[in-house]
């Protein structure tokens, strides 16, 4: 179990998590469908700042089919062990306009699970923030 008074395990952790979850972001030419599914748990499921619910299949396929991602700007990423194997990470997005204008706030949430010695995104969920940036 993470020990949150270690602030070297929890740093190293924080940053192992954040570091995967900015990947998702963009996805384009850096995340291919293979890369897509190394980090996506097969049972992974995900609820969108719309409400909509989505499987693996139909995230898969829908991140490997736009061809133009809107950049995203993440801030204030916290991270707790619920398990031994099992993580919440938590942040805050916007999405990023030409002009470099904010838009789309929301707060997420994203459930990772280590397996075969590596962390994958189990359920993600995106929630309509007030904008704070």
């Amino acid at each position: 179990m993470l020990d949150r008074t270690d602030p070297p395990a929890v740093n190293y952790l924080l940053a192992e998590l954040q570091t995967l979850e900015v990947e998702l972001h963009h996805p384009g030419a850096r995340c291919s469908r293979a890369r897509l599914e190394q980090l996506l748990d097969p049972e992974f499921r995900e609820v969108g700042r719309s409400g909509t619910s989505y499987d693996r299949e139909t995230a898969i396929n829908y991140l490997t089919s736009v061809e133009v991602h809107p950049a995203v700007a993440s801030e204030d990423f916290e991270v707790v062990r619920l398990g031994q194997e099992l993580a919440l990470l938590t942040y805050r997005s916007a999405q990023v306009d030409q002009g470099g204008g904010l838009s789309n706030h929301t707060l997420r949430s994203s459930v990772w699970v280590r397996s075969a010695n590596r962390w994958r995104l189990r359920y993600h969920q995106g929630t309509p923030a007030a904008q704070v940036w």
